[in-house]
């Protein structure tokens, strides 16, 4: 019998998880929220909580799945957040959120005691606050306890320890921590003395489909009992793999709340160069594939697009009809602003106007957005081949049409869930059934 693969991505407001044949195709999914809570400091969550959560997509989509025997189980997460855990594997605090802003003065310590432009070289990440580093400062301020933590693991690490894993630290999500240093491959040390951290809180590190044990039936999965596991790294760079995005002069839109553009590249763009990209918001790290680096930046245009809908007292079923009607009408007189700030603001309304001329200018304040992004990195490191569009808000045929007149010819995947494709492909290498990304199959 044909094996399994359950490829898992856990993302800021769901875990996913994708039960896949071994050719790629999905036969069961299951999901679960995130959950994550407000405190007076901001978003946080229990590690038990989202370890829990992550066990509950997995049993959904199993429930759902044809028979048969689970060959490898592979993990995708968000990055930055993380879990410090004690000499037990027991979790000693909480885990703060990414997009968490409770860090301000920690982020203007780093700038004043490194400085932007030497962190972004030493890094390739922006100076502001997202990386783990100043959030773990943070922590050992607030929680003198976690100085007795003796490892620390991202979330999708941690999750694969909770199925009964070995610990790795995956290359993407090392990358993300403001610990890593982009041109070496090892942890810096000027970043960890200053954070609090130390080399020996990071496990080993490791590339996404390396196995890392199997599944334990202490999980309380008895089909995946056995089943290899890996970590998959980024679930943005996992998922240039899930959607067949991660070759020469490709790049990833990922249309969600957030959008994101991915870019896979070469080894050892100057530090000029990296320099450059993070004066621009683009990151420049090591991607899931071994041998790559991987640029990405982001909006908040799906947000945006949110806000829009609901303002227009319209629902996604909705859309449609919307679309239609936008692009029947010429550029309207209307703009849009503040794609990426607290508040849209909207100029030009005047007389005879539409739903449908607030929509179009939304998609174009949007598009003209991610293009800018898409600009900066093509700067840097030359034009795109190809451009593949995914997530929800690829779904709006109005958007998708905006986005060919800004960005050029594209193509919508027909992949959902091209963060749970790509672990799960990164599974099965893991589990030998294939040797490298490059046998890993296309997508139709």
């Amino acid at each position: 019998m044909i094996p399994l693969l359950v490829g898992l991505d856990v993302g800021t407001t769901s875990s996913k998880a994708v039960v896949f044949t071994a050719a790629g195709q999905p036969v069961a999914q299951g999901r679960s929220v995130t959950p994550w809570t407000t405190t007076a400091q901001g978003a946080e969550m229990d590690p038990n909580a989202v370890l829990d959560s992550a066990r509950e997509a997995l049993a959904l989509a199993l429930a759902d799945a044809p028979e048969g025997a689970v060959a490898a189980v592979g993990v995708t997460s968000m990055g930055e957040s993380g879990v410090l855990l004690d000499g037990r594997g027991a979790p000693l605090g909480p885990v703060i959120a990414w997009h968490d802003t409770r860090d301000g003065a920690e982020v203007d310590d780093l700038k004043a005691a490194i400085g932007d432009d030497r962190f972004a070289r030493h890094t390739g990440l922006p100076l502001r606050g997202q990386w783990s580093l100043t959030k773990h400062r943070w922590l050992l301020a607030h929680h003198p306890q976690l100085r007795a933590a003796t490892r620390r693991l991202n979330i999708a690490e941690w999750v694969v320890r909770g199925l009964g894993g070995e610990e790795g630290a995956e290359q993407s999500l090392a990358s993300r921590t403001g610990w890593l240093e982009l041109s070496s491959r090892g942890w810096w040390p000027e970043a960890l003395e200053w954070s609090g951290a130390s080399a020996s809180l990071m496990p080993e590190l490791v590339t996404a489909g390396t196995p890392l044990g199997r599944v334990t039936a202490e999980a309380g999965l008895p089909r995946l009992t056995g089943a290899v596991l890996t970590v998959a790294g980024h679930d943005h760079q996992a998922a240039t793999v899930g959607v067949g995005a991660a070759g020469p002069g490709d790049e990833l839109d990922s249309c969600g709340t957030a959008e994101a553009l991915i870019r896979t590249v070469p080894i050892g763009l100057d530090g000029d160069a990296v320099a450059k990209l993070a004066g621009a918001g683009i990151t420049t790290g090591w991607h899931v594939l071994a041998d790559r680096w991987c640029l990405l930046g982001g909006t908040q245009g799906g947000l945006a697009l949110q806000r829009i809908l609901a303002l227009l007292g319209r629902t996604s079923r909705e859309l449609p009809d919307l679309d239609r009607d936008a692009l029947a009408r010429n550029t309207p007189p209307l703009r849009v602003d503040g794609v990426d700030d607290e508040a849209l603001t909207v100029s030009g309304i005047g007389s005879g106007l539409t739903p449908a001329d607030l929509w179009r200018a939304a998609l174009e304040a949007v598009t003209a957005q991610a293009g800018s992004v898409h600009s900066a990195m093509s700067a840097v490191v030359g034009d795109h081949q190809s451009l593949v569009v995914t997530g929800g808000w690829a779904r709006s045929h109005a958007l998708l049409e905006v986005k060919r007149r800004v960005l050029g010819p594209l193509r919508h995947s027909s992949v959902d869930e091209g963060g749970a494709r790509g672990a799960a492909l990164f599974a099965a290498m893991a589990a030998g059934l294939y040797a490298t990304p490059a046998e890993f199959p296309v997508v139709d």
